[in-house]
C-alpha cells in the first residue's frame, strides 16, 4: 500500500517531461524570433506602402516600421519610400515598384558572413550602398532584376525596370545609372555576360538573353521624391529630418 504513492508519481512524470519540453521548445522558438535582425526600416514617406509578408499577410507601413528579411515592400502610385538598413545602405523606391528582401545579413564583428540578396521585381529605386559588398565577400552584395543581377564595388546608383509603357516612350528593359562608384551587371541567363559600369554611364538590358549595351546618352526616366523623402539622403541633398507624419503603427491586413 506505501508504493502506490510512488507509483502514481512515476505516472505523473512522462506529462511533466512532455510539458517541460513543449516549454523549452516553445521559449526556443521565440528566442530565435527574437534575436532574428530587422533588416531595414522606413525612415522616409509621401503616401501610401505596403509589405507582403513571407505568410502571405499585408501589412500597412509608416515611417518607423520595420522591414524583414522575406518582405515584399509595395509603394503606391504617387508613393514614393526610402528604407534605411542595419549596414547603413539606404533605398529610394519609386512610385508602382515592388522590391524584395530576399536576404539581409549584417554583424559588424563578422564580415565574411554578410549577405545582402534584394530582387527589384517591379519599377525603380535609387540605392546608396552601406557596408555589405564593401568588406569580406565583395560579391556577397546582389541586386537581382527580370533581366540581370547588379553586384557592386561600392556605389550609387539608379536601377530601373520598365513594361509596356511604364516608363512613356522608353523601350521596356532594364535602366542602370551609376552616379558613383561603380557596378557590375551580369545577365540572369542566356549569354551570361558581366559589365563594368563606372560612374557616369548609362546602361541598358533589354532581356534575360541580350547582352548589356552602354547608352550614348542619359535616359528620360524621371526620378523626382518630393522633399519629405529626397531631403537628409546621401546624394540627394546632404543630411536632413525625415518625413513629417506617419506614426509608427503596423496594420495587418488579411
Amino acid at each position: 500500500m506505501h508504493s502506490l504513492p510512488a507509483e502514481r508519481k512515476k505516472m505523473k512524470n512522462p506529462r511533466k517531461i512532455t510539458a517541460i519540453s513543449l516549454l523549452l521548445l516553445c521559449l526556443l522558438l521565440w528566442s530565435s524570433v527574437a534575436l532574428a535582425a530587422t533588416a531595414a526600416s522606413v525612415t522616409h514617406l509621401s503616401g501610401p506602402l505596403l509589405a507582403r509578408k513571407t505568410d502571405g499577410t499585408t501589412k500597412a507601413l509608416s515611417i518607423g516600421s520595420k522591414i524583414d528579411e522575406g518582405d515584399t515592400v509595395i509603394t503606391q502610385k504617387r508613393t514614393y519610400a526610402r528604407l534605411k538598413f542595419s549596414d547603413g545602405s539606404e533605398v529610394t523606391l519609386k512610385p508602382d515598384t515592388q522590391f524584395r528582401v530576399e536576404q539581409h545579413r549584417y554583424d559588424q564583428a563578422n564580415p565574411k558572413n554578410d549577405v545582402g540578396s534584394y530582387n527589384l521585381i517591379k519599377g525603380g529605386l535609387r540605392t546608396i550602398t552601406g557596408q555589405i559588398g564593401k568588406r569580406g565577400n565583395q560579391d556577397s552584395y546582389r541586386m537581382k532584376t527580370p533581366t540581370a543581377t547588379i553586384g557592386i564595388r561600392g556605389t550609387i546608383y539608379d536601377a530601373q525596370f520598365c513594361t509596356g509603357n511604364s516608363c512613356g516612350a522608353v523601350e521596356p528593359g532594364l535602366y542602370l545609372a551609376v552616379a558613383d562608384g561603380q557596378v557590375v551587371i551580369t545577365n540572369n541567363e542566356g549569354v551570361q555576360t558581366t559589365l563594368q559600369v563606372k560612374a557616369g554611364q548609362y546602361v541598358y538590358v533589354q532581356n534575360p538573353t541580350t547582352p548589356p549595351v552602354v547608352l550614348p546618352t542619359k535616359p528620360n526616366i524621371p526620378f523626382n521624391p518630393p522633399p519629405s523623402v529626397s531631403q537628409g539622403s546621401r546624394g540627394q541633398g546632404g543630411e536632413g529630418g525625415a518625413a513629417q507624419g506617419g506614426g509608427t503603427t503596423d496594420c495587418i491586413v488579411r
